[in-house]
């Protein structure tokens, strides 16, 4: 009698353990239960990935001289386009290029957000580029210039949107600058511009920007 009892006072105290417990499943990877990055992490991640692996050196190989481009547009440019840029199948969609220069610095936008510097790169003293420094970085044209990036390979357009924008954003973290007036000082860059017209002015978001020797 006394063994029945203790058995079933055992049973009775594992049966309330049990209902104390909460059983929690082990989501499967991918499912909605699963912990999952946001699109920005994932992008701003993707971006770490491939700016300094390969872009950075994609325009450093790929970058045609200013002066080449300036010229190219004279023809017009889907001229120039065909022979030098690169644009997404879309219809009417904008012609993107990768560029390098080096100019003398005639004016310089440092306190907006979406600062900018003005580059002579003619001797004229008139402003030729414009590179964009940022934090705010204005267009796609890093994510458009490069053949490698391609919109299939992203799940829809928000996300490759937010691809572009990380993109832009490694690229104002890379920019050192020194403190002060830049009037007057050199530098050479590498970057990509988008164009939609032949008469657009050059709107550099640059991968290389450093004081000229």
């Amino acid at each position: 009698m006394m063994r029945a009892m203790t058995a079933i006072l055992g049973l009775s105290l594992a049966m309330t353990a049990l209902g104390a417990c909460k059983i929690v499943p082990n989501p499967e990877p991918g499912s909605q239960g699963a912990a999952a990055q946001t699109d920005d992490a994932r992008m701003a991640a993707k971006a770490g990935e491939i700016y300094a692996a390969q872009l950075v050196p994609h325009v450093a190989r790929k970058a045609i001289d200013l002066p080449v481009l300036t010229a190219a547009l004279q023809g017009g440019l889907d001229a120039a386009g065909r022979a030098h840029g690169i644009r997404p199948q879309a219809e009417g969609s904008p012609w993107n290029f990768l560029v390098k220069g080096q100019g003398t610095v005639v004016g310089a936008d440092r306190q907006s957000r979406a600062a900018t510097m003005a580059l002579d790169t003619t001797g004229d003293g008139q402003a030729d580029v414009t590179i964009q420094l940022g934090p705010v970085v204005k267009g796609t044209a890093l994510r458009d210039a490069a053949d490698f990036i391609v919109f299939t390979d992203y799940r829809d357009q928000i996300e490759f949107a937010k691809l572009a924008r990380a993109l832009n954003d490694r690229a104002h973290q890379a920019i050192q600058l020194p403190e002060g007036d830049l009037t007057g000082q050199s530098f050479r860059f590498e970057g990509a511009t988008t164009l939609r017209s032949a008469s657009d002015p050059l709107l550099v978001v640059p991968t290389v920007l450093e004081a000229a020797p």
